[in-house]
């Protein structure tokens, strides 16, 4: 049986729901920005890819691409509505004091 490369496994394990959104809450807790994005384009691609996304979102794939790129900067708007297409939701929750 061939082994799986780290990137190939984590794309595996991305395709189970739960797995996926215990992946973008750590992300997101981590506080860096571009971190979540990555997350959030690591679920992409192992849940159908960015052209699906883009299809869901009625984005387009070009722009998704930059969406998601190192360099993306995406609005406020277009990051729910990619979240929105993948199934997902921001939540307020209000911090321990």
């Amino acid at each position: 049986m061939p082994k799986l490369t780290f990137r190939e496994d984590l794309l595996k394990r991305l395709k189970n729901p739960k797995e996926a959104e215990g992946y973008l809450e750590a992300a997101l807790a981590d506080g860096e920005p571009g971190l979540f994005l990555e997350a959030l384009r690591d679920v992409a691609e192992a849940q159908g890819g960015i052209t699906s996304v883009a299809k869901k979102s009625k984005l387009h794939r070009t722009g998704l691409y930059r969406f998601f790129s190192p360099k993306g900067n995406p609005t406020y708007r277009n990051l729910l509505t990619v979240m929105h297409a993948m199934g997902y939701r921001f939540k307020l929750e209000r911090e321990a004091a």
